[in-house]
């Protein structure tokens, strides 16, 4: 076998509670004087949001707030944040908060100096190279859940408010030059959102791991995610101050984004679509469409989950690692299917065909086609 591969890992990353005091400190490092703190309205008026502002105020950064981002932000989310930024004079963006804030934060730092349309840089191809690099801002990222793993990651994703299709958008300096991971900020998640974010960091374990393209470091770190995962998630979610658990999740959601560099597959094809169509929360979408989408690429992934099985301390191989997932969702109280969501089973043609041309689809173990995807959505309800 010929091997060749071209591998890139994340960035600075501070872990540990009470370590948003470093803020003002990392926002500096990367010579920001003006920065603006990028979040989403359910955060912007919180204790931990106030709290971060204050540390920029007392370091002479001032507390500059922009929340105008909804739970899928979409492009005019975005226009209206370059706005913001560049109205305010900043030199810098502190994106905070769940995938939301943290993506729509990141665009904003990379499209306050770019020309061309945001959809002129989807991750297809080489289009990143389109961005003028030198007008992309630095960025300073602050997870306040622990599933996206946005803020390890070069990429934000971007709902087409017209088409309503969720696209990749993607450049290397997306990536934030300095990350601070407190979990401090995650211990007043609602359980639903410990949950949803928590198996949203298990999906991407999981699909990176099962993806068929070459990437070793990447599927170690996977395994090693989904491990954590099945520890601290129910600890998380059956005590919300539980800061070993909150640690170890948010470890979790770095890890999981950094192995999807590796590829993800079809949990996240079907759940780009619903979660654009119907403003379904990504990671609870993840986990219902999870268990078919097991079943869909066993016969390709059957050896890789019987040695993922083993590693994890489950018997019974793919089986018993399929009953686990059973059980993992059955604890963290998620629906049984998409019709249990709330959904209808009436537009998986349409649902189907956004699925097969998601970025997620090529690195699905069993290719994905029209007729398949369709079978598998009607699995999925």
């Amino acid at each position: 076998m010929n091997i060749v591969a071209n591998w890139s890992y994340p960035t600075a990353i501070k872990m540990g509670r009470g370590r948003i005091k470093e803020l003002a400190d990392a926002c500096k490092s990367l010579g920001m004087k003006k920065p603006l703190l990028i979040t989403d309205r359910g955060l912007a008026p919180m204790q931990i949001t106030q709290a971060a502002l204050e540390v920029l105020e007392e370091a002479g950064l001032g507390r500059a707030i922009f929340a105008d981002v909804d739970p899928n932000p979409n492009e005019k989310n975005l226009e209206a944040g370059i706005k913001a930024y560049k109205d305010g004079g900043h030199d810098g963006v502190v994106a905070f908060g769940g995938g939301s804030g943290l993506d729509l934060g990141k665009c904003v730092a990379f499209m306050a100096g770019q020309t061309r349309p945001v959809w002129d840089f989807e991750d297809i191809g080489d289009w990143w190279t389109r961005a003028n690099s030198d007008g992309i801002a630095p960025i300073v990222a602050v997870p306040t859940t622990a599933g996206t793993g946005s803020e390890v990651g070069r990429a934000s994703v971007i709902t087409n408010s017209v088409t309503h299709v969720k696209k990749i958008i993607f450049h290397p300096k997306f990536l934030p030059g300095v990350v601070i991971c407190d979990p401090e900020l995650t211990v007043g998640m609602p359980k639903i959102i410990t949950a949803g974010t928590g198996m949203d960091a298990f999906a991407h374990c999981l699909e990176a791991y099962s993806s068929p393209f070459y990437h070793p470091m990447s599927a170690g770190i996977a395994l090693e995610g989904m491990r954590l995962v099945k520890e601290f998630l129910p600890r998380a979610y059956k005590d919300g101050t539980d800061i070993e658990a909150r640690s170890n999740m948010m470890s979790a959601a770095a890890m999981g984004a950094t192995a999807f560099q590796k590829g993800l597959g079809a949990i996240h094809a079907l759940s780009h679509p619903i979660g654009a169509v119907y403003n379904t929360h990504h990671g609870m979408t993840n986990a219902v469409v999870m268990p078919p989408v097991l079943r869909f690429n066993r016969e390709a992934i059957e050896d890789k989950i019987e040695r993922a099985a083993a590693y994890l301390g489950i018997a019974g191989g793919f089986d018993g690692f399929y009953d686990y997932v059973l059980s993992l969702r059955a604890e963290l109280h998620v629906p049984e299917n998409l019709t249990a969501m709330g959904i209808a089973n009436d537009r998986i043609d349409e649902l189907s065909a956004m699925a097969i041309e998601d970025p997620s689809a090529g690195g699905n173990p069993v290719k994905l086609t029209l007729e398949n995807t369709k079978q598998l959505f009607a699995d999925c309800f």
